[in-house]
């Protein structure tokens, strides 16, 4: 009976994604799981972050540390995260949506600081990944509690069942350097969705899904989170045009002073 229970959970949930571009667990993880997690990311940020290139570290002022923004690829640097990575049910249902092998790619730590945490434009994370055909996921983890005043995500249902991905173009926000230029129409704003939870909620979209956070108008709470990104084993990454895009993303960075 819990294995058949078990077997009719994965399906409604890779039809929800197959149907909506997203999905969401509220929560993923409990209470005592998200504060020994937090706690791993406290000691990540302390003892890892030195040691780290400043393309990999983002600041929102770079001059104060306190405001750190973004952080990639963290599993790359410590046992605890390349295990979250690897081995957890994150992993699975990666698997279960993209009905496919998942191959670990990125793991990013987001923060919008009280108070000045900056919006997250309208995009599509297929745009940055030059993959044929685009088939890969975003998850998403609140390691706190979001809501609309500090910065939840929203999704525009169904966007990811174009075969196009809608014009974006250079945006000035770090750590989303590309953005949607075209975004706002009347099916975007119906087919909107927002998603406020507690901390362990956990989201996961659809390379083409559309989705934003607003900014973090808070002036006490920060709003952090970590990103998971999987590629599905039969996508096909072109490698040069990728490292030509971080190649210049990376100069424009150094250029500005926002690494």
């Amino acid at each position: 009976m819990l294995e058949t229970a078990k077997d009719n959970q994965l399906q409604n949930r890779f039809e929800e994604f197959q149907r909506d571009g997203y999905i969401c667990a509220d929560p993923l993880f409990n209470r005592s799981e998200m504060v020994d997690l937090n706690s791993q990311i406290s000691r990540f940020i302390q003892d890892v972050v030195p040691n780290m290139s400043d393309t990999e570290v983002y600041y929102e002022d770079k001059s104060d540390k306190t405001s750190l923004k973004q952080l990639q690829r963290m599993f790359e640097y410590d046992a605890y995260f390349k295990d979250l990575m690897i081995n957890s049910v994150v992993r699975e249902i990666a698997e279960e949506v993209l009905q496919d092998e998942a191959v670990p790619v990125n793991m990013q730590y987001f923060n919008k600081p009280a108070g000045i945490g900056k919006a997250t434009p309208p995009h599509q994370d297929g745009y940055y990944f030059h993959l044929t055909p685009c088939e890969a996921v975003t998850g998403w983890l609140a390691l706190e509690d979001v809501d609309h005043e500090n910065g939840c995500i929203h999704y525009v249902r169904g966007s990811h069942k174009f075969e196009e991905f809608r014009p974006h173009g250079q945006t000035g926000v770090l750590g989303f350097s590309q953005g949607m230029t075209d975004f706002g129409t009347a099916e975007d704003q119906k087919n909107t969705v927002s998603f406020p939870g507690q901390a362990g909620t956990f989201l996961m979209h659809h390379a083409k899904t559309i989705h934003w956070a607003g900014a973090n108008q808070s002036p006490t709470r920060s709003r952090r989170a970590l990103g998971f990104i999987y590629y599905a084993k039969r996508a096909r990454l072109d490698q040069s045009k990728r490292d030509a895009y971080q190649r210049r993303l990376d100069e424009q960075l150094l250029k500005s002073a926002k690494i």
